[in-house]
C-alpha cells in the first residue's frame, strides 16, 4: 500500500483577544486518524478467506463467482464541517481483497483537530495523478492501463464466472479506467466519493469505509453480464456505467475511538 501520504493544509492555534494571550488560549484536542476498508455483497460480509467460495447472485440474475477484486483510491481527504478547514493525505491506497493486510490505510501524517468531519476521496486516479508509469509499486502489480485506451492505472480489477449455476460458465472481466472516445480520444473517468456525515471526532479513531460490491452491478445500470462481459476495458458505454454505478458502492461504517 503506497503511502507517500502529507497533511496539507497547517492548522493555527486559535487565541482570545484578551491582552494576556498566554493566559486565554483556546487548548485544541487533536486526534490521529486511521481508515479500515471492508467488504461485502448486499450484507454477506467478503475477506481473503471466502470471496472465492460464495455463489452471489446480481441484480440481473446471474450467478456468479469471484476470482479476483482488486482497486485503488486517492485523494483521502476529511473535510471539518463546523470550519470548511480541509485535511488532505495525499496519495493512494491499493486494495487487494485477497490480502487483509491491504484493507487498512494508515497515513503517516495523521493528525487533526477534533471536530465534526465528513469524508472524501477520489475513486482511481484524476486526471493530475493518472500519469503512465508514474508509480513503481503499481507497475510491478500489473495495474496499467493501456496506451492505446488512454494510459496511466487501472481503477478495479474485478474478475470471475458468470451463470455458474448453469452448465456453461463463462468468465467476466469488469475493469474500469480510462474511457476511450475513439481513435486517441479519451475521457476522464474517475470518480468523487463523498460520504458526507457529519460524523464526531472525538478521540484517536479509527473510520471504517464499507464497499458493497454487489453495487457495481446494479445502481443506476442494472449490468447484464450476458451482454457486458468481456472486454469492457475498450467499450465506452461500459466504461461510463462503471463510472456512474461506483457511486453507490461506498459507505461509513463503524467509527471506533
Amino acid at each position: 500500500m503506497k503511502k507517500i501520504l502529507v497533511l496539507l493544509i497547517a492548522v493555527s492555534t486559535i487565541f482570545s483577544c484578551s491582552e494576556d494571550a498566554d493566559d486565554n488560549a483556546v487548548a485544541e484536542t487533536n486526534a490521529n486518524i486511521n481508515f479500515k476498508f471492508s467488504h461485502h455483497w448486499d450484507g454477506t460480509a467478503l475477506n481473503s478467506s471466502n470471496y472465492e467460495n460464495l455463489d452471489l447472485t446480481n441484480e440481473n440474475g446471474e450467478v456468479i463467482n469471484i476470482d479476483r477484486i482488486r482497486y485503488l483510491i486517492s485523494r483521502v481527504e476529511l473535510i471539518n464541517t463546523a470550519t470548511g478547514l480541509r485535511y488532505l493525505f495525499d496519495g493512494y491506497k491499493f486494495t487487494d481483497i485477497s490480502d487483509e493486510d491491504t484493507y487498512n490505510f494508515s497515513p503517516e501524517i495523521n493528525t487533526i483537530p477534533t471536530g465534526s468531519y465528513a469524508l472524501k476521496f477520489v475513486w482511481g486516479f484524476n486526471e493530475e495523478d493518472n500519469t503512465d508509469g508514474a508509480y513503481p509499486d503499481l507497475n510491478s502489480a500489473s495495474w496499467n492501463w493501456p496506451a492505446m485506451l488512454g494510459g496511466g492505472y487501472h481503477f478495479l480489477q474485478f474478475d470471475g464466472l458468470y451463470n455458474v449455476d448453469t452448465t456453461s460458465p463463462s468468465s467476466f472481466n469488469y475493469h474500469n479506467g480510462t474511457a476511450r472516445v475513439s481513435d486517441g480520444v479519451f475521457e476522464q473517468n474517475f470518480a468523487i466519493i463523498n460520504l458526507s456525515g457529519p460524523f464526531m471526532i472525538t478521540n484517536n479513531a479509527t473510520i471504517e469505509v464499507k464497499m458493497n460490491i454487489a453495487e457495481f452491478f446494479k445502481n443506476p445500470n442494472t449490468w447484464d453480464l450476458n451482454v457486458l462481459d468481456t472486454p469492457l476495458m475498450p467499450n465506452y458505454t461500459a466504461q461510463k456505467m462503471m463510472q456512474e454505478n461506483v457511486m453507490s458502492v461506498f459507505s461509513l461504517g463503524e467509527i471506533t475511538q
